[in-house]
């Protein structure tokens, strides 16, 4: 069995949880590994792995480009393991506008063949949580919406993993995936073993 490394983005957001939520992935999946805060992108080279945590889409991305890491994962051009979660799935998308402003024109990776709308569901205010279908990982799974993006368009290659309302709220291309929710605010490990185990292998 080989070891596995999984990195979280230390910039922003619920940093801890992802890290408490991955260790719980690795333990009921039976895998052997770690889990490390990463903040360089030299520190991406020794990852099997990225997770990318919610926060402010601007400020984390700004940072990512400011570090090196925006540009490593537009060279992996999606071949690298990433997961985004909310603030994450926005800096990975190929197109990023905001129901008010328009198009933002912010760093992103451009990995993932989407365009997301921002805060699409409201503010702070207006978070709630809601059973979601996805039968990727075997059934109903608690989202929690905080500020939350939504995928107003995707590419054929795109494969869409959950909908709310018509509106999609998860998917998957090639070794990104991505969800508008806060998987790591739940107990529910589902969501980081299927990224562990069949986006890492």
């Amino acid at each position: 069995m080989r070891h596995i490394t999984v990195g979280v983005l230390g910039f922003q957001g619920a940093i801890e949880e992802h890290v408490y939520i991955t260790r719980k992935a690795l333990s009921e999946a039976g895998l052997d590994g770690e889990v490390k805060v990463v903040r360089k992108r030299g520190e991406l080279e020794k990852l099997d792995g990225l997770i990318i945590p919610g926060g402010e889409s601007t400020v984390i991305g700004g940072m990512m480009e400011h570090g090196g890491i925006m540009d490593y994962l537009r060279q992996t051009r999606g071949e690298f393991p990433v997961f985004g979660t909310c603030a994450g799935l926005i800096v990975l998308s190929r197109k990023v506008r905001d129901r008010v402003l328009g198009e933002t024109n912010q760093p992103t990776a451009g990995i993932l063949g989407v365009t997301v709308e921002r805060n699409f569901f409201g503010r702070q205010g207006d978070s709630f949580e809601v059973d979601l279908e996805i039968p990727v990982i075997g059934g109903l799974f608690r989202g929690v919406f905080i500020r939350a993006p939504v995928i107003v368009d995707a590419d054929s290659e795109v494969e869409v993993l959950c909908r709310l309302n018509g509106k999609i709220v998860a998917v998957r291309q090639k070794k990104v995936l991505a969800t508008a929710f806060h998987p790591e605010l739940t107990d529910d490990a589902r969501m980081h073993i299927f990224f562990i185990k069949k986006i890492i292998g």
